[in-house]
C-alpha cells in the first residue's frame, strides 16, 4: 500500500514540476496566448466579423482605419481597394493561414516521420535510400520549386497545401532518423526484441512514444515555415487566389498604395509577424521544456 502511495506521490510531484515549468516559461505562455487567440478568432470568424469579407462597396474604397481622421467606426481597420472591410478579411485570413500551416505540417510530418523512423530503425539499405532522398530534397530550393509547381498546376488553397506538404518533410525525416537511431540502442528496445515483439509493436509502443516530443517541436516550426511560404507565394500571385482573404494576398493587393495608404500592408504584415513569432516561441518553449536535462 505504501509503495502505491509512493508511486502516486512521485507521479503527482512530476506533474506539478512539469506544470510549473510550463507556466514559468515566458516564451511558451506568450506564444500559447497569441496562438490560442488566433485559433479562437479563426473558429469564430462568422460570429465576430463585422462584415462579409467578400462584399465589395466601390463607393467606400480605401477608407482609412478608425485612428485616422478620415476613418469610420463602421470599418474599424478601413477598407481595401475594392471597398471590402479590412477587419473582416483579416479575421477570415487567420483561417487561411492556420489551415495551410497545419495542413502542410500534417502532410510533411507524416511523410518525414515514416521515412525518418524507417531509416533510423532498419538502417542498412533503407537508411541509404532515405538519406539519398533527403539529400535530393535539400538540393531543391523550396520557394523556386513551389513557384514552378504552382505556376504549372495553378494556384488554389488545396494546391498550396499539397505542394508545401510535399516539400517540407526533410526536417521531420532528419530529426526522426537521428532520434530513432539513439532510441534503437536502448535496453528496453533490445528487451522487446528479445521477447519476440513484432516490428510494428516495437515501433508503435517503444519508438514513437519516445520521439513524439521532438515531433511536436518540429511540427510547430514547420507550421510557421508553411505560413511564411504561403504568404510569399500569395504575394507573388501564385498562392491563394482572390477573393480568398489570405494575409499574403492582402499585402500584395496593397503594395501599389504603400506610399499613400501604408496601413494596407502594415496591418496584415503585423498579423503575419505576430502569428509566426508566437508559433516559433511555442516551438522553442516546447523544445526547452521537453529537453532531456529538464525532464527530471
Amino acid at each position: 500500500m505504501s509503495e502505491i502511495n509512493g508511486k502516486t506521490l512521485e507521479s503527482q510531484t512530476k506533474s506539478s514540476v512539469f506544470r510549473r515549468r510550463v507556466f514559468g516559461h515566458q516564451g511558451v505562455m506568450i506564444g500559447a496566448a497569441i496562438v490560442l487567440a488566433a485559433v479562437l478568432i479563426a473558429l469564430s470568424a462568422p460570429l465576430i466579423a463585422p462584415h462579409d469579407p467578400y462584399y465589395q462597396d466601390l463607393l467606400n474604397r480605401l477608407v482609412p482605419p478608425v485612428w485616422d481622421s478620415r476613418g469610420s467606426w463602421e470599418h474599424i481597420l478601413g477598407t481595401d481597394h475594392l471597398g471590402r472591410d479590412y477587419l473582416s478579411r483579416l479575421i477570415y485570413g487567420a483561417r487561411i493561414s492556420l489551415l495551410i500551416g497545419v495542413g502542410a505540417a500534417l502532410i510533411s510530418g507524416l511523410i518525414g516521420t515514416v521515412l525518418g523512423v524507417a531509416a533510423g530503425y532498419f538502417g542498412g539499405r533503407v537508411d541509404m535510400v532515405v538519406t539519398f532522398m533527403i539529400t535530393v530534397r535539400l538540393s531543391m530550393p523550396v520557394v523556386l520549386v513551389a513557384l514552378a509547381v504552382v505556376a504549372i498546376v495553378g494556384g488554389s488553397l488545396q494546391v498550396v497545401i499539397m505542394v508545401l506538404g510535399f516539400l517540407l518533410w526533410d526536417r521531420f525525416a532528419v530529426v526522426m532518423r537521428s532520434s530513432t537511431l539513439q532510441i534503437r540502442s536502448m535496453d528496453y528496445v533490445a528487451a522487446a526484441q528479445a521477447v519476440g515483439c513484432s516490428t510494428t509493436r516495437i515501433l508503435t509502443t517503444e519508438i514513437m512514444p519516445n520521439v513524439v516530443n521532438n515531433l511536436i517541436v518540429i511540427a510547430t516550426l514547420e507550421i510557421a515555415h508553411a505560413i511564411i511560404l504561403e504568404a510569399a507565394l500569395s504575394f507573388l500571385g501564385l498562392g491563394v487566389q482572390p477573393p480568398l482573404p489570405s494575409w499574403g494576398l492582402m499585402v500584395s493587393e496593397g503594395k501599389d498604395m504603400m506610399l499613400f495608404e501604408p496601413w494596407l500592408i502594415t496591418i496584415p504584415g503585423v498579423a503575419l509577424f505576430l502569428l509566426v513569432l508566437a508559433i516559433n516561441l511555442l516551438g522553442d518553449g516546447a523544445r526547452d521544456i521537453t529537453a532531456p536535462e529538464n525532464r527530471n
